[in-house]
Parts: C-alpha cells; structure tokens; sequence
C-alpha cells in the first residue's frame, strides 16, 4: 500500500500544525514546511511521540525554485502528495498614502504568490494520478477590504479568486480543491497578547480552537465528490459577523 502524504505549507504554532497532526492520526505522512526548520521540531516530535510520521523541510514558499524541490522530494522520497494545504501568511499596516511598495509586494508573494506555486506544482502530480485535495487558507479579509490593510486584503482576495479558479479546472479531473475562509480570531499566544480584551470578553469556544479548525479540513478531505465544497467561511459562535 502506497503512503499517504499531506504536505502543509506554513506549519506554524497554530493552525498549520494543527492540521498536520491531524492527518497524522489518520496515518498521513505529514510533510511540513516553514522558511526555518528548527522551529518545526517541536512539531515533529509532538506527532513521532503520539504514533505518526513527520518530515521537515525548510521551505521559502516565494521562492519558484524551492516550491519545485521540496514538492519533487517529497514524491521522489516519501511519497505522492494526496492532500496539500497552504497555510502561509502575512500581515502589514499602513495608511494607503504612506505604504511601502515593498511590504505590499511582500504580503502578495507570501499569501498569494506562493499559493500559486505549490497549487501548480501539486496539481500537476495530482491530475497525472486523477485524485487529490488541495486546501487554501483564507481569511475575512477575502470577503471585505480594510482600512489600512490594503496588502493583505488585496493578497487575501487573489487566493480566493486563485481558489475558484484552480477548483472550477480541477473539479471535473477529480481534484477537490477549496478555500476556507478564517473568520475570527485564533486561539494562539500571539493573539492572545495582540487582542487581550477578547479572550477576556469571551467563553473558551468564543474564539477559533486551531484544533476544531484542523477537523473542518479533514473533513473537507473526506468529503463525497457528489458534494464537494468549494468556499467554506468558519468563526466562532460569538463571533459579530
């Protein structure tokens, strides 16, 4: 029997890890990737310790060629990629007539730019194979532009219009592809210190477990074909929306 693989782009603290260790617990091969892979040790460990299979790889998403290796290792030498998720991104804030080109450029590459490039190299395995799954993450910003936060908005809007297009040519080749809108806060340590007053305003489940989050993409995983989700939104039950 061949391995599964699931191959998630920007394994952080957070949600990417989260999502890693849950398919690991489905006897996934979790490859994950960061720009710095000291910081995937606690999580390769976390996931040995409790049964599974873990390999890091240091990955500058923005980068074509790095995209091209680490998706050709990771069929040559673990296995094929049947579920890949994209986890990576970044913010930046600035008033429009003071934001630097740079940091717009830079948010597009990291949220957008790199989403483009592991979609296109994982698609091409997949529609050779006629199977697979291919999970963007998004965020409210995909739904609705903000004062100062014209880069990330604009990135955030680029991977849905991404998503819809890459689900819309793939769908019909077996290929389930999805993007899913984050809309809240997350339970991590650096919103809790950015955004003290909500988790002090809220009950527990009042913000978005990362843990909770990971069951929604396992789930979209195994969806039916007769009824696959394309654009899926998740937030919290307390959640002004």
């Amino acid at each position: 029997m061949t391995d599964r693989v699931v191959f998630v782009v920007g394994a952080g603290v957070a949600t990417g890890a989260a999502i890693a260790r849950r398919f690991a617990r489905e006897g996934y091969i979790a490859c994950v990737a960061r720009r710095n892979i000291e910081r995937l040790a606690p999580l390769t460990a976390q996931i040995e310790s409790e049964g599974g299979r873990a390999v890091a790889l240091e990955l500058d998403a923005t980068e074509e060629a790095q995209m091209v290796e680490a998706v050709d290792r990771i069929e040559r030498e673990v296995g094929p990629i049947q579920v890949a998720v994209y986890n990576a991104a970044i913010g930046a804030r600035f008033p429009i007539a003071e934001h630097p080109a740079a940091d717009f450029e830079r948010v597009w590459r990291v949220n957008a730019y790199g989403a483009f490039l592991m979609g296109r190299e994982v698609a091409a395995r997949m529609e050779a194979r006629g199977e697979g799954t291919i999970l963007f993450t998004g965020a409210t910003a995909a739904l609705r532009g903000r004062a100062q936060l014209a880069a990330f908005s604009a990135s955030k809007h680029a991977l849905k219009a991404l998503a819809q297009s890459m689900a819309r040519e793939l769908f019909p080749k077996n290929i389930h592809v999805a993007h899913v809108v984050i809309d809240g806060p997350i339970d991590t340590p650096l919103i809790r210190k950015m955004m003290p007053d909500v988790f002090e305003d809220r009950p527990a489940d009042g913000v978005l477990n990362p843990d909770d989050i990971a069951e929604a993409y396992y789930a979209l995983h195994t969806q039916r074909r007769s009824a696959w989700t394309a654009e899926t939104e998740l937030r919290p039950w307390k959640e002004p929306w």
